[in-house]
Parts: structure tokens; sequence; C-alpha cells
């Protein structure tokens, strides 16, 4: 088994171009492997299904005033509760944002949201960042992946994909109780049933462990508030890294 460095950082699907967090820590690992050597490995956290992970905030290019932009999807049921993998992207979206593009980036960035064809939300980003050259030598380990659910380890606190009236959604495992959050205080509860490992994805809690468990990694890039939720003492054998400092961080990326 190999010793060389295994440098990794971790995001939701943000945006169609990259909010400049994620950037930042790009750029992290990147300076990390410069110095140490090593493989960067990106931990895609496309089993999450806030839509809110996905807006893209951009400027005007004539009066610097801010707008957020988002995917629309197929349905209300998809927006709200199926995982960023498994979203669909409404026919008309892509049209439509190519129209308001020109007010908020240069052509060059235009032509490469042209060329993006992706069906999904959590593909269509991860194709985005791809023809932006910022992939370029990063491996990239999905949450979503059949093959990395099986070989995580087993957690306490989690979430399922199951069927639920034609779609796939994510549903918070309770006391054996499978339960959608609709918003404040309202919960919608599913009959429970029987589920494989590859419908499992982990809360925020259990994460670390969860991705740990596959990746092996020994350097993790971390934001400010990823280091205060992460459980760093379950993965002692981790370097827990600061991603660099960025301006506007929750901005896109179109540099």
């Amino acid at each position: 088994m190999s010793n060389q460095p295994i440098i990794c950082f971790g995001q939701q699907p943000c945006g169609i171009f990259p909010r400049r967090f994620l950037f930042a820590k790009m750029q992290t690992a990147r300076r990390l492997q410069a110095e140490m050597g090593g493989r960067i490995v990106f931990f895609y956290h496309d089993s999450d299904h806030d839509p809110r992970e996905t807006r893209t905030i951009l400027r005007h290019r004539t009066t610097g005033e801010s707008a957020s932009l988002n995917f629309a999807v197929a349905n209300k049921l998809q927006r709200k509760f199926s995982p960023l993998y498994v979203k669909r992207i409404a026919p008309d979206w892509h049209g439509k944002t190519v129209l308001q593009l020109p007010n908020y980036v240069d052509g060059g960035l235009i032509d490469l949201f042209r060329q993006t064809s992706a069906q999904t939300v959590a593909d269509f980003c991860l194709e985005m960042y791809r023809r932006m050259g910022l992939l370029d030598d990063i491996e990239v380990a999905r949450s979503s992946d059949p093959s990395l659910r099986r070989g995580a380890c087993e957690v306490s606190d989690f979430f399922v994909d199951v069927p639920y009236e034609g779609e796939i959604v994510r549903a918070r495992v309770r006391d054996g109780e499978f339960h959608l959050h609709a918003g404040g205080d309202s919960i919608v509860a599913l009959p429970a049933t029987a589920f494989a490992k590859e419908q499992v994805s982990p809360t925020r809690d259990t994460r670390l462990r969860w991705m740990q468990s596959v990746l092996r990694c020994t350097h993790y890039v971390a934001g400010a508030g990823e280091h205060a939720y992460l459980h760093q003492n379950e993965a002692p054998e981790i370097s827990f890294v600061r991603r660099d400092q960025i301006d506007r961080s929750d901005e896109a990326y179109i540099d």
C-alpha cells in the first residue's frame, strides 16, 4: 500500500460556476500537493438534496448588483426532496439561463455553459467544473456512487434514497422510520422498507467517518464552517488544514 499523501476536500455541488470557497479548497489542495506530493481527491457530496446548495451568486457586469441563479428542476417534489444526483433539470432551463448570462460573465464561460448538456443537477455542475479546467489531475469520488456506498462503514445517523410518489427522495432514518423534512416543524412520514447499503448516505455529523472509511485520506482541506462541526477526534489519522482565505467566498468563481 502506498504511503503517499492523499489530500482530500469535500463539497456538495455548489452552483453552475463553483462558489469561490470551493475554488479556494482546490487551490489549497494543489498547494499542499506541490509541497508534499501525493494525490488529490474531491469528495463530491452529490447525495445531498438541499436546492439552496446550488445557488450561483453573480454580480452584474455593469451595475455590480448581485443576483442569484439556480436550477429549475422537473417538479416540486424533486426540488424539495430528491438528492442532487437525481434532480432532473427542466427542459427549458438551459436556454433561458444562456440568455441571462451575458449580464454576468464573459463569452468564454458562456460557451462552456452552452456546451454542457448533462441532465441532472449534480452532473451539470461537475461537467462545468471540468470544462473550466478546475478538476485537472484531481480524482472525483461521488457520494452517490454505489461502489463507494458499498465500501463505506455503517453509521448510526443516515439518509436512504427511496421511491416516493414516482420519484427518488432522500429520507432521514430515525427510530426505524423514514422522514422527509417539509419545512418548519412539518415532517412527512414514509413507510419504512428494507434497504441496501447502495441507498445509504451520511448526515453532516457522520459524513467524515463514512467518507474516510473509503478514501483513507491523510490530509483534509476544510472551510471555517466545516471545522466547527467535523468530529476530528473520529479521524486522528487525518491532518486537517484550513482552506486558504478568499474574498467574496460565497459568490461564484468566474475568473
